[in-house]
């Protein structure tokens, strides 16, 4: 079975019901990625060939949108995995795709990604967070991956690292390498059942049929799927942004005074939903240029943490209790933040924070 993300109510009414549980200590929505398996939706980002539908950028952006409406955990564990196939399928190591992605596809096995000390995090160090030296046709990994999602659980780790020449390399490792140590995942605000932390790489050698791309100088730039600030983490916003609505809506048929403030939030989430669409489409001909994929993150950002205040504050001291869907949605939020935020656009919502926002 492989449904459109238009066609996925019943696996998302199912997220929804368990988003609940995965609160506790130690959580990991292994039973949430059961289901996506059994409605196909771990086929998306996988080529035909090694069994998946391969969805276009636009199906996934609305798929995104859909799952994290229900169940954000689940759906950005799903991004990191996705993102690690994307680069798989990306690369033109044929022998590497056809080794993993039959597996990766039926969720057999789980790949994350663990790339932000390639992109943004840790950039600033003058040391290399994860070194590698070649050796003939091997490649010796050693350093330290400041953030990996669902690395406990992960058969494979798509990362990189700096060989001395200052030239990179994107590779898969194997988490079953002795010299792989997973650490124990920091307590964070929320989504701590996506069990992300650092990984230590302590003289992990593998050849070259794991290699993905270079040595080549920023090798982030050569792959597949997306980048800091992409679409996808836009669509996240927006997809939790339209579940608390859902519930703000609940509160508005008991108090009608509250209506203002729904549609509100609701249509500005919605026109901005419409302009990211739009340019995962590339956008039209006929119509203004869209947004820019920075601009939607700014808005999106802001409509989410928005939308969750005014549900918790809708839900009055019920929803400053543990336990109940606002307080979490308003924890869960503040994670737009930190994830993936470029600067510039981090730099905006810190403006509108401060009422600095140009009219």
């Amino acid at each position: 079975m492989n449904p459109s993300p238009l066609d996925i109510q019943t696996l998302c009414d199912d997220l929804r019901a368990k988003s609940g549980e995965l609160e506790v200590a130690d959580a990991w929505p292994g039973q949430q990625f059961g289901l996506l398996a059994k409605a196909g939706v771990l086929g998306w980002v996988i080529p035909r060939e090694y069994g998946g539908v391969e969805i276009n950028s636009t199906e996934l952006t609305i798929g995104y949108e859909r799952l994290s409406s229900a169940c954000l955990t689940t759906a950005f564990v799903l991004t990191q995995r996705n993102g690690a196939c994307q680069r798989i399928a990306g690369c033109e190591n044929d022998a590497l795709k056809a080794e993993l992605l039959p597996d990766l596809c039926a969720g057999e096995t789980f790949a994350t990604v663990g790339i932000s000390h390639l992109t943004t995090s840790r950039q600033h160090l003058r040391t290399p967070a994860v070194q590698v030296e070649q050796q003939g046709s091997r490649l010796k990994f050693d350093g330290t991956i400041p953030w990996v999602t669902g690395a406990l659980f992960a058969d494979y780790i798509v990362t990189g690292g700096a060989i001395a020449d200052g030239r990179q390399v994107l590779a898969v490792i194997p988490t079953a390498d002795a010299n792989v140590t997973v650490l124990p995942p920091p307590r964070m605000l929320s989504l701590n059942a996506s069990q992300t932390g650092a990984v230590k790489l302590d003289g992990v050698e593998i050849d070259e049929r794991y290699l993905i791309a270079g040595p080549a100088e920023a090798v982030m730039k050569l792959g597949v799927g997306g980048g800091t600030g992409s679409l996808a983490t836009s669509a996240l916003a927006l997809g939790t942004a339209a579940g608390t609505l859902g519930l703000l809506r609940e509160e508005v048929e008991k108090r009608p005074d509250l209506q203002e403030v729904f549609e509100s939030i609701a249509a500005e989430r919605d026109e901005a939903a419409a302009a990211m669409l739009e340019l995962s489409r590339g956008g039209a001909t006929d119509k203004p240029q869209p947004c820019s994929a920075e601009e939607i993150r700014r808005r999106s950002n802001s409509i989410v943490l928005r939308a969750t205040q005014a549900y918790l504050a809708a839900s009055k001291g019920a929803g400053f209790v543990a336990g109940h869907p606002a307080e979490r949605l308003v924890r869960e939020a503040m994670f737009f933040l930190v994830w993936s935020c470029p600067q510039p656009v981090l730099a905006a919502n810190l403006r509108e924070f401060a009422c600095l926002v140009e009219t």
